[in-house]
């Protein structure tokens, strides 16, 4: 299921002008960085591109084919990852512009994850005080 060593190197090359580019297995997929922020995955040689709402219309040609996904509980989980078409492999230029959309998806998905990850220490100081007042008062 993970990206062969062959069409790694070739992802890499193709990335090269977006920055520094390496693919690092994980999940049984192989995840495609660029500068260390994930665009992509790779399974069974095959890449999909990370999307989000702001995603351009272009990328309306992937959502032909089914996202990447994983089984759990027996159902089908999809993922904000996209079928990047076969044909932008043999077409570097328009496949660095899908790539570059795919980066800017990833960077701010990355943003938002960052930003949550910060709340939940900013919840847990306002929420401390309402339980010790509520145990004072139940005492």
């Amino acid at each position: 299921m993970v990206a062969s060593a062959e069409f790694a190197g070739f992802l890499k090359e193709l990335l090269a002008p977006l920055g520094h580019a390496s693919c690092r297995r994980m999940f049984g997929k192989t995840g495609v960085f660029v500068d260390g922020v994930m665009l992509g995955m790779v399974r069974d040689n095959v890449l999909y591109i990370r999307v989000d709402e702001h995603s351009p219309e272009f990328f309306r040609e992937a959502a032909a084919s089914p996202p990447l996904n994983y089984e759990k509980g027996g159902q089908a989980i999809d993922l904000a990852f996209w079928r990047l078409p076969d044909r932008l492999l043999d077409e570097p230029h328009e496949f660095v512009q899908w790539a570059r959309a795919g980066l800017a998806a990833a960077q701010r998905v990355a943003a938002k994850s960052h930003t949550l990850k910060a709340r939940p220490y900013a919840k847990a100081a306002t929420v401390t005080p309402n339980r010790s007042f509520n145990r004072t008062r139940a005492a």
